[in-house]
């Protein structure tokens, strides 16, 4: 199982985004939805580590979360409100996120010991995701939507060429590996 707390950067300086993020993810298909926590701190529960890495680096790219992704069994059957959950998967997400605080791209895995591999591919990912340039978000945001190179270049008003090299230069190619590699490793740590 996995518990996503997930903490506002910088939240005394900028505006609650907290309804923000509620909203974005409201559709998602998680065990536990996003729910407030305390302040500027939301927390969810997943069974797929899939959801988990495409979420964690969605917020990565942001540069406004701290991500702390408990992996670990959680009490059951799991309470209404994801607040009320417990279980050493949701200790893990609260110290995971307090040391997001303090590292490169700002995602932390806690739980067993096989999470610091899977720590250690997302926080690489997450270091990609959150330097790209607008240009190379659009492109990456039109791949990842299924869009050929062709359509990307017709819907960005660019060439074909044009979309290879931003995806080229997003580290497309690279983040697709990466994800697939964290994927598993957070699989494997949740054995």
């Amino acid at each position: 199982m996995f518990v996503m707390t997930v903490d506002q950067r910088r939240s005394r300086r900028d505006h609650d985004r907290v309804p923000a993020l509620l909203d974005h993810f409201s559709g998602a298909a998680l065990l536990r939805p996003f729910e407030r926590t305390a302040g500027d701190e939301v927390q969810a529960v997943s069974a797929d580590a899939d959801q988990v890495v495409d979420i964690a680096l969605d917020l990565a790219a942001t540069g406004a979360w701290s991500v702390g992704i408990g992996v670990g069994p959680v009490e059951t059957p799991l309470p209404e409100s994801t607040r009320a959950g417990r279980g050493p998967a949701f200790e893990a997400a609260r110290t995971a996120v307090e040391r997001a605080k303090n590292l490169p791209g700002s995602i932390a895995v806690g739980g067993r010991s096989a999470a610091a591999d899977a720590e250690a591919a997302l926080m690489l990912l997450a270091l990609t995701v959150s330097r790209r340039s607008e240009a190379g978000r659009a492109a990456v945001a039109a791949a990842r939507s299924g869009l050929t190179q062709a359509e990307t270049a017709e819907r960005l008003g660019i060439s074909k060429q044009a979309v290879s090299q931003r995806l080229s230069v997003a580290g497309w190619q690279a983040e697709q590996a990466g994800r697939r590699l964290a994927t598993r490793l957070l699989e494997d740590a949740d054995r």
